[in-house]
């Protein structure tokens, strides 16, 4: 009888092709809809065993033309043509789809949605730092016990399978007020050291300092983005200070004071004012580090897991990877941190096929598809299984990963920190400031501090 439920559930959402209109409206239509066909169904419970194959030969002899759209990274386009044909294939029986493919950045794919929701892709890969904002706007169908249901009728599994299968971390990373929002796709959305071991000695990258000097001697460079708050964040995360996300949106910042560790904001400035004055740094423009590393003059780039494939290229027999450098702050050596994080499925809370883009989502994200993208991209898996192949074990970059993990942290914040930031980056690679003139470092940050915790229009 549950398994009946279930799917009578399911079908409701799907055949019915229920809307998700914005945020709660959205959820509670959706569960008006379910209620009112479990009521239907509750006279024909002692019927249940004579029912069910009626039910499942419906849904199977159905001649209806089920369409999706989905959204993913350009370096992810063979992979999800190939999942979507895969997902099409296992669900034959139930539909014929026509499912539409869009390229779309993890990193941009927040504004883009929330330029216009109803627009946007029925199912899109994000940075798990977009949640909060996209769940606000009311862009993220909630999947909740309705959700749950369609996904034990139609893949045999529950939303707390899901949440079993996949490392603590990246559940947490796609839930909101303990509801969930989106299906993990990897874990490795954090940043490290690609090296070439030819040129540049373990000794070598332990500190920036070393690895500055050996890569100037050898007349190449060392690539980082600096004008992202993702990315700089980390000198203040190494020094011990922090961000935080608040209630009403704003996010907390202390870094134009002291930090927990009993550093300044500013001598944080001066170590990375002094990494940036050397002829040996290349700032970056945020995903341009692969096209500089395939350029010949790249000895070292800090980046992650999607800038393998270019760096093993480039390096060769070199190619190496391990955590950051530490870097010079007061005199001390400080170990630099780190942002943890990871990469998300979400449905559009606007899809006319709610059900099935579920369903699809939770295909594209499920142990064999994250087995897959590691094969064809070296992406790593939030799936426990995915994790423990041999394979993933002896990834050079997710190894490197796994080393930097201890030093990195989850960053919530709102979304007026991330201009501000980027400016102030800008400001640190263009060597703006001078690195003897506190006054004018203290300046930049305390107008930096201010524009991150601006209150939200």
């Amino acid at each position: 009888m549950k398994k009946l439920l279930a799917l009578i559930l399911a079908l409701a959402m799907t055949l019915s092709l229920a809307a998700c209109g914005s945020s709660s409206s959205g959820s509670s239509d959706t569960t008006s809809d379910t209620s009112a066909a479990a009521a239907d169904t509750s006279a024909a419970d002692t019927t249940a065993d004579d029912t069910a194959d009626d039910t499942t030969t419906a849904a199977a002899s159905t001649d209806e033309v089920i369409s999706l759209t989905v959204w993913g990274a350009e370096e992810d386009q063979d992979y999800l043509a190939e999942r979507v044909e895969a997902f099409e294939e296992a669900y034959a029986d139930y539909a014929t789809f026509d499912i539409q493919i869009g390229v779309e950045s993890e990193s941009t794919a927040k504004d883009t949605v929330l330029t216009d929701i109803e627009a946007a892709a029925d199912v899109f890969a994000f940075a798990d730092d977009q949640l909060v904002s996209l769940v606000n706007a009311g862009a993220l169908l909630a999947l909740d016990d309705n959700m749950s249901a369609v996904l034990e009728a139609y893949a045999d599994k529950t939303l707390d399978d899901v949440k079993d299968a996949n490392v603590e971390v990246s559940i947490e990373a796609a839930t909101y007020n303990d509801t969930l929002y989106a299906f993990p796709t990897s874990a490795d959305n954090g940043f490290f050291l690609f090296y070439d071991s030819s040129v540049l000695s373990e000794e070598d990258v332990s500190s920036w300092d070393s690895l500055l000097a050996a890569a100037e001697e050898a007349g190449m460079q060392v690539a980082m983005t600096m004008s992202s708050g993702w990315y700089n964040a980390g000198f203040f995360y190494g020094a011990g200070f922090t961000t935080g996300l608040n209630d009403d949106g704003t996010t907390s910042i202390g870094w134009d004071g002291t930090s927990s560790l009993g550093y300044a904001g500013v001598d944080v400035v001066k170590g990375m004012l002094s990494i940036t004055s050397s002829s040996a740094f290349l700032a970056c423009a945020d995903g341009d580090v692969s096209n500089q590393i395939a350029s010949g003059n790249i000895c070292a780039a800090v980046s992650g897991t999607w800038d393998a494939e270019a760096a093993q290229a480039a390096f060769g027999d070199g190619y190496a990877a391990t955590k950051l450098p530490t870097f010079t702050c007061a005199g001390d050596q400080v170990q630099m941190g780190s942002v943890a994080g990871c990469k998300l499925m979400g449905v559009n809370a606007y899809c006319d096929n709610a059900g099935w883009a579920v369903l699809l989502a939770e295909f594209l994200t499920n142990e064999e598809s994250q087995t897959r993208h590691f094969e064809l991209r070296e992406i790593g898996p939030s799936n426990i299984n995915a994790q423990s192949s041999d394979e993933v074990a002896s990834n050079v970059a997710l190894n490197a990963l796994a080393e930097q993990s201890e030093y990195a942290t989850i960053q919530s914040v709102g979304d007026k920190y991330w201009d501000p930031t980027a400016t102030f980056g800008e400001i640190i690679a263009q060597q703006q400031l001078d690195a003897d003139d506190d006054d004018a470092i203290q300046a930049a940050l305390d107008d930096l501090v201010s524009g991150v915790t601006a209150a939200i229009e």
